[in-house]
């Protein structure tokens, strides 16, 4: 018996080379001399049965001189043995272990498994690793199909290596490049050295969660809750708590939208708490929270400001428009109003970045119904016109001080009235021009709806000439 096998938890198979030998008919001819491993500087054409064919890049093993050629032996591709002119091989200068792709310091053998059954990691994936139980000697670890087997690699006292006795080498590149031709020895190929996945960087946002300090609820929904906080007791923040487990997802996709987004009309990110439980996402603080909780308060506001809403959030959607980001959720909810009356939009759990000029999903997320566009309702397609459909929705929302659109029918209704033609009507603080802009948002046809820069110039448009016309 020449390998012995263990069978340990979770399906993985541990091998050990018997010292004695690993096949007793691959036992080498104790004639034959101790090689040296050369490479090939360049291509060689045998012009007789003697001579060995080789290209630029093969590995040699060189088992004698003669004359101005040598005799070798391929140890890639078809390992045919001839003669090749010696001009045309330079001996390999070994680098250290260290630095080969094939050594992995640091890792035992259930690391080892680990790393070998991990994507992009396949059949025939190898490693070497520093011996656990025999310092100074070494273990081949090899996938094998959805199994690792372990070899110990043994060391004699002169420094030669071997897996079977008394078929030594003088380094472990030499031992690779032997069963690599030789695979059939250790039942299992060697095609490519592990990949190891990079560990992932220090994120710049990471914060610990000890730094921020709960003080006050602002608000809560489906994804979760809204504090008013402190960093570090100097700085005040809004903090974005994730209430269920299972929205982790989303929270990760808005955290990359908030990374990459950046615009004066959109929430600012400051930092995060992703390692652990529970999750933040952590924002500039607005102080008088998302704006239909605003519009709800009974404040005095003008035509005037809620004109200059509108305009603020059609210059933050004009942005997302061009960075091809459909934000999917655009509601008075979702946006988030400062001291001064500066708006900025919010909320990127929805967020899909656009490759195409239309996003479609089959899942089965959440919509929001009466703020999506039916194409996006009834067949979950969305595009940048499905966010100018909401853009109207919300227009409506500021026009009427926060009132629900469709108030007292039921999704499934407001889904029937829109198809058969129904749109809402002017609120009685809407002029006519400004409804004029709602009813281009909710065309049918979303081709028919106008661009966020035609709705942002149209709108500033009005913004200048009713209140600077002389501007």
């Amino acid at each position: 018996m020449f390998l012995l096998f263990f069978k340990k938890p979770f399906g993985i198979a541990f091998w050990e080379s018997d010292p004695g030998s690993l096949h007793p008919t691959l036992d080498p001819d104790p004639t034959e001399p101790t090689f040296s491993l050369f490479g090939v500087l360049c291509d060689f054409t045998a012009r007789s049965a003697d001579e060995l064919s080789v290209n630029k890049g093969d590995k040699l093993c060189i088992l004698k001189e003669d004359g101005g050629y040598v005799l070798a032996r391929r140890l890639s591709g078809d390992p045919n043995m001839g003669y090749v002119p010696a001009n045309y091989i330079s001996k390999i200068t070994q680098e250290p272990v260290a630095q080969q792709p094939w050594y992995i310091s640091g890792i035992g053998r259930n690391k080892a498994n680990y790393l070998l059954l991990s994507p992009p990691n396949r059949h025939g994936s190898f490693l070497i690793r520093d011996s656990e139980s025999n310092r100074g000697e070494y273990s081949l670890s090899v996938r094998n199909h959805t199994k690792v087997r372990h070899f110990r690699i043994y060391k004699e006292p002169g420094g030669n290596i071997y897996l079977e006795k008394g078929h030594t080498f003088p380094s472990l590149e030499q031992l690779l490049d032997y069963y690599t031709v030789n695979w059939k020895v250790i039942q299992t190929p060697l095609l490519l050295p592990c990949i190891q996945k990079r560990p992932l960087e220090t994120d710049q946002w990471e914060r610990p969660r000890s730094e921020f300090q709960l003080w006050r609820k602002m608000g809560e929904g489906y994804f979760g809750e809204v504090w008013e906080g402190m960093w570090k007791n100097t700085v005040p923040v809004a903090i974005k708590i994730m209430k269920q487990a299972d929205m982790r997802d989303d929270f990760a996709k808005e955290i990359q939208n908030l990374k990459r987004l950046k615009h004066a009309r959109l929430i600012k990110l400051l930092a995060i708490c992703s390692v652990g439980e529970p999750v933040y996402i952590v924002t500039e603080l607005m102080r008088k929270g998302n704006l239909h909780g605003f519009l709800n308060t009974g404040k005095e506001l003008t035509t005037h400001h809620l004109l200059s809403i509108s305009c603020q959030v059609a210059d933050g959607m004009t942005y997302l428009e061009e960075q091809h980001v459909v934000h999917r959720d655009l509601a008075a909810r979702n946006i988030l109003v400062g001291d001064d009356l500066s708006c900025k939009i919010a909320d990127f759990g929805l967020a899909r970045l656009l490759k195409d000029d239309i996003y479609s999903t089959s899942g089965s997320a959440l919509i929001p119904v009466k703020w999506t566009a039916p194409e996006a309702a009834i067949y979950q397609t969305y595009s940048a016109k499905s966010d100018v459909w909401s853009y109207g929705i919300f227009l409506y929302e500021v026009f009427t001080y926060g009132q629900c659109p469709y108030e007292g029918l039921t999704n499934q209704e407001t889904i029937q009235q829109i198809t058969r033609g129904y749109r809402l009507p002017r609120p009685n603080s809407c002029s006519p021009e400004i409804y004029s802009i709602m009813l281009e948002c909710w065309k049918g046809h979303p081709e028919d709806r106008p661009t966020f820069l035609s709705l942002k110039e149209t709108l500033f448009s009005i913004y200048r000439w009713a209140y600077h016309p002389f501007s």
